[in-house]
């Protein structure tokens, strides 16, 4: 197996805490669509997936692994009122505006990442216009040398096309690159790339979930450089159990 030379990652979950960059953003959008009807809010929160008492996403939810079409789709029926562009227009602005909160501090481990030689790429199956937006927004967009989402031309997660690119435009053979995610949807596309996986904590998903499909769970992506120490050392820890976070 050649050793790693890139990683790539997904973005909500992974570089960003999911429920702390998303759950106060839905819970307002809800508000916001719902016109101040109790009956609309919930059902829109059931088809964004969301408990509203509990401001937390359901492990079902579409926001967590899906589309931007996926959650508008999700919602368009609730709302007839509401023109499907304007609709689009409204979730995609909010979304790329929605303050992120990093998984971990970002500035510094991409560029240790980077120091040891790493190419590093984004592939959400968010807007390549949101993910832009937050990578920019964070101070690390420099950090990257591909982002793609899911309007980019390569498909949306589970697909490998996005993996597939990445690996292409690198010059690297798939198995040499090295795909972080904290969904399935992540592991599947990265598996199907011919990609090693690795899962993480910061999203919903709990290792139970992902460690089956993964050869490595780790609470956050701040641990990223010592596994990789230990891997190129030969004492990599694939499917290791995730240290408490």
């Amino acid at each position: 197996m050649p050793e790693i030379s890139a990683i790539l990652f997904d973005k909500d979950g992974t570089l960003f805490d999911f429920e702390a960059s998303w759950a106060a953003w839905t819970h307002g959008l809800i508000e916001d669509l719902s016109g101040g009807s109790p009956a609309t809010g919930a059902a829109l929160a059931e088809a964004f997936g969301f408990d509203l008492a509990r401001r937390r996403f359901l492990p079902s939810s579409p926001v967590i692994a899906g589309t931007f079409e996926d959650v508008c789709a999700a919602v368009a029926p609730l709302l007839p009122g509401l023109p499907a562009d304007e609709l689009a227009l409204r979730v995609n602005a909010g979304a790329a505006a929605a303050p992120m909160v990093p998984s971990t501090p970002l500035a510094p481990l991409l560029a240790r990442l980077r120091a040891a030689g790493l190419k590093l790429g984004v592939a959400t199956n968010a807007t390549a216009a949101e993910a832009t937006a937050h990578l920019q927004a964070a101070g690390i967009a420099a950090a990257f040398d591909y982002v793609a989402g899911c309007d980019t031309g390569h498909g949306a997660k589970p697909g490998p096309g996005m993996c597939l690119a990445f690996a292409a435009g690198m010059g690297l053979d798939p198995a040499a690159v090295l795909m972080v995610g904290d969904s399935l949807h992540d592991l599947h596309a990265g598996r199907a790339a011919g990609m090693r996986v690795m899962g993480v904590l910061s999203g919903v998903a709990t290792e139970d979930d992902l460690a089956p499909h993964a050869d490595a769970v780790l609470p956050h992506i701040g641990h990223l450089p010592d596994w990789l120490e230990a891997d190129r050392a030969g004492a990599g820890r694939l499917g290791a159990p995730a240290e408490p976070r």
